[in-house]
């Protein structure tokens, strides 16, 4: 079977190397997504590993079709019973780009009215309850070439059970995964966070660190699927919770707001790490040393999604802490930084020129990661 790992743009190589290092096959990467090949048991692993990922999905079929009587006869065509039971919740989502067929409400339409035909002949009924379990069946149209995939997610792979309240501006687990993924961490040197919100790049750090899957503490829409063999995700949980280590972490988190380290503690313990968190200015670390005693004197990495200052009035604030983060930067000499962004002159600002740089979106907004690895 082909599978399709969709991720956030600039994402897409993470992805990849995640795929082969759990020795899936990968045959296409392309915008936004990843194509991979294998049977169930990959499908299942996709889901419980990919920290980066937004969704798996599995392609059924591919065509092409410039009108809405193209796309009926192509849906049609498919062998739903193959999938989908006689009394199946069958929903369907939609989306569409730089193609013929625009009206993604059409196209959901007609798709879910040739899904029903079809099963209608292959049941020999004119009625189908759709009473039983929901089945999502995603028609993605790209240049006229519509895809036809089941989603064995059911929420997004970015919801990994562990975060249930929120601050401000929140980045999203895939994403925060994502940025330490790209910026090499591997758990083997300290991390530190001081604005770390809502916990998202320690928790984060510490599943890597500890070889924790991602999605082990959640369910999967896949489980129910009644044409899988029966212990797939039972195989793949049992394999990821085999893999799981208790390596020593030595990761700190710290924000200025008491509540936010508050649901950081509570996102933890649901996350099954045990982290270190303090209530803390980030200027503090340049005034008091012992502070970063957590390193043990080793060099690591400062991880941070500070404020943007996209609103009236908050630009000012957000350009005194980014000259704030320079000068501890500055103080933790051979650490390296991972900073992201929407502030357009955050370089100008930071008063120093990024390593590298990687375009991502965070919530919708375009942002930009700024690494620097150089002294």
């Amino acid at each position: 079977m082909r599978y399709i790992a969709t991720c956030k743009l600039g994402l897409e190589s993470v992805v990849a190397g995640e795929l082969r290092r759990l020795s899936i096959e990968v045959e296409k990467v392309e915008d936004a997504r990843v194509l991979f090949l294998g049977g169930p048991i990959e499908m299942a692993r996709a889901c419980l590993w990919l920290r980066s990922a937004e969704r798996v999905l599995q392609e059924v079929a591919s065509f092409e079709a410039r009108t809405f009587d193209e796309l009926f006869e192509g849906v049609k065509a498919q062998s739903w019973k193959a999938y989908l039971q006689k009394d199946s919740f069958i929903h369907v989502n939609g989306k569409s780009a730089k193609s013929t067929l625009f009206s993604v409400s059409d196209c959901q339409s007609i798709a879910k009215k040739a899904i029903v035909e079809n099963l209608k002949a292959a049941y020999h009924t004119i009625v189908l309850p759709e009473s039983g379990k929901r089945v999502v069946i995603e028609v993605g149209i790209l240049r006229d070439v519509v895809t036809l995939a089941l989603d064995p997610c059911g929420a997004g792979l970015s919801r990994r059970g562990y975060r249930t309240y929120n601050v401000a501006a929140p980045l999203s687990e895939s994403l925060g995964a994502g940025i330490l993924l790209l910026s090499r961490f591997h758990g083997d040197q300290p991390l530190l966070d001081p604005m770390c919100g809502s916990g998202t790049f320690p928790i984060e750090a510490a599943m890597i660190a500890q070889n924790r899957a991602p999605g082990l503490g959640r369910a999967f829409a896949a489980e129910e699927w009644n044409f899988l063999p029966p212990d797939t995700f039972t195989k793949a949980r049992e394999e990821a919770q085999d893999s799981a280590t208790s390596r020593p972490l030595a990761i700190l988190g710290s924000d200025i707001d008491g509540r936010s380290i508050d649901l950081c503690k509570k996102h933890a313990k649901k996350a099954g790490v045990m982290l270190q968190w303090a209530v803390r200015d980030f200027h503090d670390y340049q005034k008091d040393p012992s502070l970063l005693s957590f390193a043990n004197g080793q060099a690591g990495l400062l991880v941070c999604n500070p404020p943007y200052g996209e609103r009236l009035g908050e630009r000012k604030e957000a350009e005194s802490l980014y000259r704030g983060l320079r000068a501890l930067s500055d103080a933790l000499p051979g650490w390296r930084q991972s900073i992201i962004t929407s502030h357009r002159d955050f370089e100008k600002v930071y008063g120093k020129r990024a390593d590298n740089r990687r375009k991502l979106s965070n919530g919708g907004m375009p942002c930009t990661l700024y690494q620097f690895f150089r002294e």
